[in-house]
C-alpha cells in the first residue's frame, strides 16, 4: 500500500459484496423498472435515522451521480456516494425470504452498535 501522496486518483475504494440471491432479486426490479444494467444500477446509502443513527436506503437508478462510486458486479453496478462509502465499506447485502417475509438485509462488519432488527427492510 503507497503512502497519502497527492495522488490524482483521490476516489476512495469501496467494497460492497452482493450475494448471489440479492442479486437476482436487483436484477428482477431492474427489470420491472425498465433499467438498462449498462447505465444503471443499484444505489446503496446510509442515511440518517433508524434506531442506531442510520439506516440503510437501496434504490434503483437510471444513472450514476457524477461523484458516485461505482462498484462492478458483474453485468450490473452499484453506486455508492461518497458519503455513504464511508460507512459501507465491508458491508454484505443479502436477500432472505423467512416467515416474517422477504427483504435485503446488511452485515456490517463496522458497525459498533446495532439494533435487534438488523437494519433489514422490504423493497
Amino acid at each position: 500500500m503507497g503512502g497519502f501522496g497527492m495522488s490524482t486518483m483521490n476516489q476512495p475504494e469501496v467494497m460492497v459484496v452482493i450475494t448471489p440471491n440479492a442479486s437476482t432479486e436487483v436484477k428482477k426490479f431492474m427489470e420491472v423498472e425498465g433499467v438498462d444494467p449498462g447505465k444503471g444500477g443499484l444505489r446503496v446509502s446510509v442515511q440518517p435515522g433508524g434506531c442506531s443513527g442510520f439506516k440503510y436506503g437501496l434504490l434503483i437508478e437510471d444513472e450514476a451521480a457524477e461523484d458516485d462510486l461505482i462498484v462492478g458486479q458483474g453485468d450490473w453496478r452499484v453506486f455508492v456516494d461518497p458519503f455513504s462509502a464511508q460507512y459501507l465499506n465491508g458491508v454484505t447485502i443479502d436477500y432472505v425470504s423467512s416467515m416474517q417475509g422477504s427483504g435485503f438485509t446488511f452485515k456490517n462488519p463496522n458497525s459498533t452498535g446495532g439494533c435487534g432488527c438488523g437494519s433489514s427492510f422490504s423493497a
